[in-house]
């Protein structure tokens, strides 16, 4: 029989929801986008909606359906960002 693996608990003892962390990783990520990069502007809104949301996770407020819903959309318009601001960091690189 395979080994189990005990689930990543956050600091109440609650399991961890990979969404809320990968949101969590993006922010991060989003922040260090260089400031010069025009996705970086762009970046800045989902980034903040990504800790408002966070936020309203931590809290405990809204339907939690919406919510995870709408922290889904969050890290897919998050990601984006991140490939776009990758992209022209490489035609730059390029052109350069």
């Amino acid at each position: 029989m395979g080994r189990m693996e005990a689930e990543p608990l956050d600091t109440n003892g609650a399991k961890k929801d990979p969404q809320v962390e990968l949101a969590r990783q993006l922010v991060a990520r989003l922040e260090r986008l260089s400031a010069d990069s025009y996705w970086a502007h762009q970046a800045s809104g989902i980034r903040g909606a990504l800790l408002r949301a966070l936020e309203r996770i931590e809290r405990g407020s809204g339907d939690p359906a919406n919510t995870a819903q709408h922290l889904q959309a969050l890290n897919d318009a998050g990601f984006a960002m991140l490939v776009k601001a990758a992209q022209e960091q490489v035609v730059r690189r390029t052109a350069g």
